[in-house]
This record gives C-alpha cells, sequence and structure tokens, in this order.
C-alpha cells in the first residue's frame, strides 16, 4: 500500500510540473549542465552581468539547475560589430556551448535600417549551428537618444528572424513594456532612459530564464539585495505572462 501511495504522489508531481509549463513553450535548454554563451553590449554586462543573474536563478530553482554561463560583451556593440571581433566568432567555434544568447541592439545601428541586424543574425547563426548549438535572440527595447525605431518594429524584426532561423526568442522588450503598464512606478531603466535597472536586469533575466527552461520562474528564491519579495514575484510574474505570450504566437 505503500508504494501504491508513493507512485500516485510521483504521479501528481509530475502532472503538476507539466501544468506548470506553457504548452507552445519551448525548451532550449534540455540538460541543467549546459554551457551558454551571452554575446552583447551594456546592456548584457550591466549590473554585474545579466548572466550571473540567470546563473544565480537557475541554482535557486529545485531541483537545481547548474548551468554554466559566459559572455562576449563590448560598449555599444552591435552583432555586426561582435561578428568582426575573432575571438567572439573563436568561442563559438570551441567553446562547446549548447546556446549563444545574441543582444542585438538594433537602434545603435548607424544605417538605420534592421537589414544589418537580420543580416548579421543570419551569419552568427550559421556559426552557432555549425558549432552544434543553438540559438536565442535576447530582445531589447528602443530609447530616446535613438528613436528611429519603434518597439513594434523590434519586435516584428525579432519574429521574422526567429521563423526563418527557427530560432528562439527571450522577449525581455515587451516584458519591459507589460511591466510599465501595470506599475509605471517601478522603472525598468535608469537615469539615462536607456540602460536597465537593477529591475530591469532582474526582469531581463527571468524572461531568459523562462525561454530556456520553458517554465516559469515564479517562485524561485533568488533575486538581488536591492529587489525586495514582493517585486520579484512580481517581475517573476510578468516574465513568465510575456513569454506564454509570445511562445502562443508562434
Amino acid at each position: 500500500m505503500l508504494r501504491v501511495i508513493q507512485y500516485i504522489l510521483s504521479l501528481l508531481v509530475l502532472v503538476i510540473n507539466i501544468a506548470a509549463c506553457s504548452p507552445n513553450s519551448e525548451l532550449i535548454v534540455t540538460d541543467s549542465r549546459d554551457k551558454i554563451l551571452f554575446v552583447g553590449n551594456s546592456f548584457t554586462f550591466i549590473n554585474g552581468g545579466i548572466e550571473a543573474h540567470v546563473r544565480e536563478l537557475a541554482a535557486s530553482a529545485v531541483p537545481t539547475k547548474f548551468i554554466q554561463v559566459e559572455s562576449k560583451t563590448r560598449a555599444g556593440a552591435t552583432l555586426a560589430i561582435h561578428y568582426r571581433q575573432s575571438d567572439v566568432l573563436e568561442a563559438i567555434r570551441d567553446g562547446a556551448y549548447d546556446v549563444v544568447i545574441l543582444q542585438g541592439d538594433i537602434p545603435e545601428l548607424t544605417e538605420q535600417s534592421i537589414r544589418p541586424f537580420l543580416e548579421y543574425a543570419r551569419l552568427f547563426d550559421q556559426e552557432i549551428k555549425d558549432a552544434g548549438a543553438k540559438t536565442m535572440f535576447f530582445m531589447t527595447w528602443p530609447y530616446e537618444r535613438l528613436s528611429w525605431i519603434t518597439l513594434e518594429e523590434i519586435v516584428e524584426a525579432h519574429s521574422d528572424i526567429s521563423t526563418e532561423l527557427n530560432a528562439s526568442v527571450a522577449p525581455v522588450g515587451l516584458a519591459f513594456q507589460r511591466a510599465l503598464a501595470k506599475r509605471p512606478s517601478l522603472d525598468m531603466l535608469i537615469g539615462d532612459k536607456e540602460h536597465e535597472s537593477i529591475h530591469g536586469t532582474y526582469l531581463a533575466a527571468s524572461v531568459i530564464y523562462s525561454s530556456l527552461f520553458g517554465e516559469s520562474p515564479v517562485g524561485l528564491p533568488y533575486a538581488p539585495t536591492e529587489v525586495s519579495t514582493e517585486e520579484s514575484a512580481f517581475l517573476q510574474g510578468i516574465a513568465w505572462e510575456t513569454v506564454q505570450k509570445w511562445s502562443s504566437r508562434r
């Protein structure tokens, strides 16, 4: 009888875990020890590096997810600039990564066109696939200093390229929009209205976590000391809502 009860309880846990995930979410990380490379600019390395926050979120899960994270970053860099850096391509080719997360800062493109983003997204994706890894795009946001493009256009560019390449997207820009709509008093950006506040970085990390694992970050205990328990719960919920909605549109 005890064994029967234990078996029933294990089935219930399995059902609960399955229900916690969106049926349309794409599970991009298949092993809790997967190795992940982040390629980006100051949006990636601000506040101690977004990769560190993603790692801590994963480590606080039950069971613990021991992912390995590394980054290649350069202030103001677009994908075009990164592609010309030999160390970035060498890292992708030789680093034995499972996932490469590309943070393309479209507003920084001096051509004021999405074409270079699409071109270098394709070039990077081929390098990533040739190395046996998967591509994920870290969708950023528009800002006043370079206001030639809207969030809607950034979203469209990421939707188009992810469909073309069969790649995943962490829809951070949309999560920022959702968070600000629900709680305007909680700033996602610092005073320059461009770079993330610690709350913005935490929300971005939560979106990336959800996009990587295909599961909700709600309830994970990790949060930076500057983010309260109530704020972390709010931001985790925004992240999961945004990722679910993004997944359902594909």
